[in-house]
């Protein structure tokens, strides 16, 4: 059996979709190539459990291409920062040249040529790239993962954004159920749909901070930022989160696309986690 490449495999503070993948596929004895970007004690742990790891960088076609070979299926993340549209195009072409028959990237709830933030319009720019390298992309278009509001809460002692009232409602997703889908979908060997919209659960910004035990605040977006900036090191990830929270603050009490995604079971195995279920604390609803 051909291993599947599974990027972004040592995982990280935006969700670790990739190492969450990695072990769901071991998990069902398919092996797996782990794509990492440093040769670290998180890549010494993966090789310990078994898996094959190739260091380099995704945006390189020098090293995503040999990472490819001898692969069928694979899949594709990205963080939060620079470089979506260049790594999206190195790994098209190198996927396109090995002859992949499914890649299953991650994608954003509302990617699309008009969305509300630079990130998302870049998301959907690589969706693009690669559906025409005609390597059967499949898409996880993701709502808010959990994890994003974890590492706020852990900052700050509460739950501090600029969503503007409390009632602003927050398509919201545990990175582990985006992982389960994406494995499943690996794993499948019949035909699946190309697009997938996964939202586990919808909560006010009061209903969310009440999930992790804590208080709302509506921040000031100047105090925001500069929060941000300490905790993320990253201006692309300052800007796109900035422009995020101003576009649910802007459509505040919900959308078309805030409902829980029936796939997340139906593909998954398994209903969506409940956001208290992520944290741990039992409050009334």
């Amino acid at each position: 059996m051909e291993p599947v490449l599974v990027t972004g495999a040592a995982g990280g503070r935006q969700g670790s979709t990739g190492r969450l993948v990695l072990d769901l596929l071991r998990e069902r004895c398919v092996p797996v190539r782990a794509f990492v970007h440093t040769d670290d004690d998180r890549a010494a742990a993966l090789r310990a459990s078994g898996a094959e790891v190739v260091v380099g960088d995704v945006r390189d076609i020098a090293d995503i291409g040999p990472a490819l070979r001898g692969v069928r299926r694979a899949f594709f993340t990205y963080p939060v920062t620079w470089g979506m549209v260049d790594a999206a195009g190195a790994f098209a072409v190198a996927a396109r040249q090995t002859g992949l028959e499914r890649v299953v990237a991650v994608s954003q709830l509302a990617a699309d040529p008009a969305a509300g933030t630079p990130h998302m319009r870049q998301h959907w720019v690589a969706e693009q790239v690669l559906d025409l390298a005609g390597v059967g992309a499949v898409h996880l278009r993701a709502g808010v993962f959990f994890e994003n509001l974890a590492v706020q809460v852990a900052a700050r002692g509460e739950l501090a954004l600029p969503l503007g009232p409390a009632q602003t409602v927050l398509p919201l997703i545990a990175a582990a159920d985006v992982a389960r889908v994406g494995a499943a979908l690996l794993a499948e060997p019949g035909q699946v749909d190309p697009i997938h919209w996964l939202t586990g659960d919808v909560r006010t910004a009061a209903e969310a901070a009440a999930a992790f035990g804590v208080g709302y605040r509506d921040l000031p977006v100047p105090e925001w930022e500069t929060g941000a900036r300490a905790l993320y090191r990253d201006d692309r990830a300052v800007e796109h989160l900035t422009a995020l929270w101003a576009l649910l603050k802007a459509i505040g009490s919900g959308h078309d696309l805030y409902e829980v995604s029936a796939a997340i079971e139906r593909i998954g195995g398994r209903a969506p986690t409940a956001l208290e279920d992520f944290t741990g604390v039992r409050v009334s609803r």
